[in-house]
């Protein structure tokens, strides 16, 4: 075939966006939906971080639609140098990489670097409205189908006020989902709000009858932050230890606080954005940790001089901190922006958790003391559980008489096509075995409800057969010795009943691959199986299986005047293995939830609130969230 230059395609204004909708806001699915608000949002927040907006305000309108509004400066409104015939604003929304932060002097500190966020959104909207206002007017401009203006920017009127609203429609042409999720936004801005101290944000949602509002706005800023993570949990003592410092290109500040629990809460970010990997501002925090509380456990003769020194993991256990740095000149490595590069930025909050948290213990001797007597039992906990970890090592787990014949291995060595069905119950377990190929697909039956290891330690969980059987299967390893490289299957699938017990039992094993093998939720590997509730049979050779309540109804509605007979499914273990295998497990046919962690400190909330001991607070997420289960992402 010939392949010439008329075969090279040049994608202008915003077509590259259209095209390839999944290269700049990750998908067109409910996550993608919400990143249209953030990008805009973002913006709304730099003039913040700029020192203008104090106040935005984010609206689901009843249409479908979403505002957000600002008062911050206003974009710009007058002819472009390059583009005499464009207003600054219009280049804005309808060219890539056009923006206020590629130097200048419009935004000394940003988030939004990338420079394609609010063109993004217009590109992916099937109507946008822009309003502007400064300079003693008010402007506004239409853009359609995918960011195309209807006409120039244009004064409508006089303002003594400054700002910027949007407001866009997604365009279901390109987006799967139309329907924003208000608890998504909600914990966004939320979040937002406790890094900007001071920053007023209302939510509104006009979508019902009767419409709600929400309004974030924290004074305590990051502090505040923290108090609010550990609610759920039950904190070592009530004060939360502040330290904030400046430099000559930007900020510090740091809040943290322990709790009685077993897991650490450290979540970090650079000019608003969550470094969800980490980075210097991490790293410098971390080092100083361990030096100063060593060094105070020492001085105060808490560890006596045989003692070995307390380790950087002994002292996070139950720590609930984040490390929040503005700097000029962000180097995030990758594309996703999630670590942070400043070499200069780790010395810098070294320094400040140094010289603060060293004069804070030293002030608080009470909360001192319980800080190393907290670290001073994890490390005691640790060598009990390299321990049992050795013990499991030297039984060879998966040749062991602990458990026999439980893993149904696959044949290929190949991690990248093997999968692992993690199944509740032997019975299912049987059927899946039955069911599966068993080339790349492999079978762990697990007996009932696994250990809730929110509320457990390393040493327990090791005691655990199904626990150490999920370790061992995984390949991974645990703890300092976790090793993401040894993964044996790279779908990690979660296969139980579509009831209450089995929502249970799922909801345990995301617990512990959350809390004890992070990377691997993180890296994409772990995903939910969806086995139908109901079977429908019409006629005598015609059957369908259908996922939930919702899906029945529609079957019903779309195939309305024939008989169906409608049979349900209680359990995995009811349907024959060839159900199984056709509904649930052949990549071919079957649907797969992948399970994602877009946000570590929500992601962090959300688990101990359902897994903790809070019952309360576990009651009132539920009741929260159960009607937008279908959307669930953690």
């Amino acid at each position: 075939m010939a392949y010439g230059a008329k075969d090279i395609s040049i994608l202008k204004g915003l077509q590259p966006v259209r095209e390839r909708p999944g290269m700049y806001i990750g998908s067109t699915g409910p996550s993608g939906l919400h990143h249209l608000v953030y990008e805009v949002v973002d913006n709304s927040v730099d003039e913040a971080l700029a020192g203008y907006a104090t106040r935005i305000d984010v609206s689901l309108l009843a249409d479908g639609g979403c505002r957000v509004v600002d008062n911050g400066r206003g974009i710009p409104v007058e002819a472009h140098p390059e583009y005499p015939d464009k207003s600054a604003a219009e280049v804005v929304l309808t060219m890539l990489h056009a923006g206020g932060k590629f130097g200048g002097e419009g935004y000394k500190i940003s988030g939004g670097l990338h420079g394609v966020g609010v063109s993004v959104v217009n590109a992916l909207s099937r109507r946008l409205e822009l309003e502007i206002e400064r300079d003693g007017g008010r402007f506004e401009q239409t853009f359609v189908d995918g960011g195309e203006p209807v006409g120039p920017l244009t004064r409508v009127g006089d303002s003594g006020a400054t700002g910027t609203t949007v407001t866009f429609w997604p365009d279901p042409t390109i987006m799967e989902e139309l329907e924003f999720r208000a608890q998504t936004l909600v914990e966004r801005l939320r979040e937002m709000a406790f890094l900007n101290k001071g920053l007023e944000i209302v939510f509104r949602d006009e979508r019902s009858a009767e419409p709600t509002e929400l309004v974030f706005k924290y004074e305590g800023g990051i502090v505040d932050f923290v108090a609010h993570l550990n609610a759920s949990k039950e904190p070592l003592f009530a004060r939360v230890i502040d330290i904030s410092d400046t430099y000559d290109s930007g900020e510090v500040e740091i809040a943290l606080q322990w709790n009685t629990g077993f897991y650490e809460g450290l979540h970090s970010f650079a000019n608003n954005i969550a470094t969800t990997e980490g980075g210097m501002h991490e790293e410098g925090f971390k080092k100083s940790l361990t030096n100063v509380v060593n060094r105070y456990a020492r001085q105060k003769g808490h560890l006596k001089e045989k003692d070995e020194n307390l380790l950087g993991e002994d002292i996070r256990e139950g720590l609930t901190a984040i490390v929040s740095v503005k700097l000029r000149n962000p180097q995030f490595e990758g594309q996703t922006k999630t670590k942070l590069g400043n070499t200069e930025i780790r010395s810098f909050v070294e320094k400040a958790t140094n010289e603060k948290l060293a004069d804070w213990l030293e002030e608080h001797p009470n909360e001192a003391k319980a800080i190393v007597m907290k670290s001073s039992q994890a490390a005691r906990a640790r060598m009990a559980a390299r321990q049992a970890r050795d013990l499991t090592r030297r039984k060879s787990l998966l040749e062991s008489a602990l458990m026999p014949g439980k893993l149904a291995d696959c044949s290929t060595r190949n991690a990248a096509e093997a999968e692992l069905f993690i199944v509740e119950g032997d019975s299912a377990g049987g059927s899946a075995k039955k069911a599966r190929n068993p080339q790349f697909q492999a079978i762990l039956p697990i007996r009932g409800k696994i250990l809730n290891v929110e509320r457990s330690r390393l040493d327990k969980m090791f005691r655990n057969e199904e626990i150490q059987a999920l370790i061992s299967a995984s390949g991974t390893g645990i703890s300092e010795e976790f090793d993401i490289s040894k993964l044996r299957y790279h779908k990690i699938i979660l296969m139980s009943d579509a009831d209450v017990d089995g929502s249970h039992i799922r909801t345990l094993l995301l617990t512990f691959f959350y809390r004890q093998l992070p990377e691997i939720v993180k890296g994409g590997f772990v995903y939910i199986a969806q086995p139908p509730l109901y079977g429908a049979k019409l006629g005598k050779d015609e059957r369908a299986y259908l996922k939930d309540d919702a899906a029945l109804a529609a079957f019903e509605a779309e195939h309305a005047g024939r008989k169906i007979e409608v049979s349900r499914f209680k359990g995995l273990g009811e349907m024959d293995w060839q159900e199984l295998g056709e509904t649930t497990m052949s990549p071919a046919t079957r649907t797969l939830l992948q399970v994602s962690v877009e946000d570590a400190a929500i992601a962090d909330e959300i688990f101990s609130t359902l897994m903790g001991d809070d019952v309360d607070a576990r009651r009132g997420f539920i009741q929260a969230n159960a009607k937008d289960v279908r959307f669930l992402d953690i």
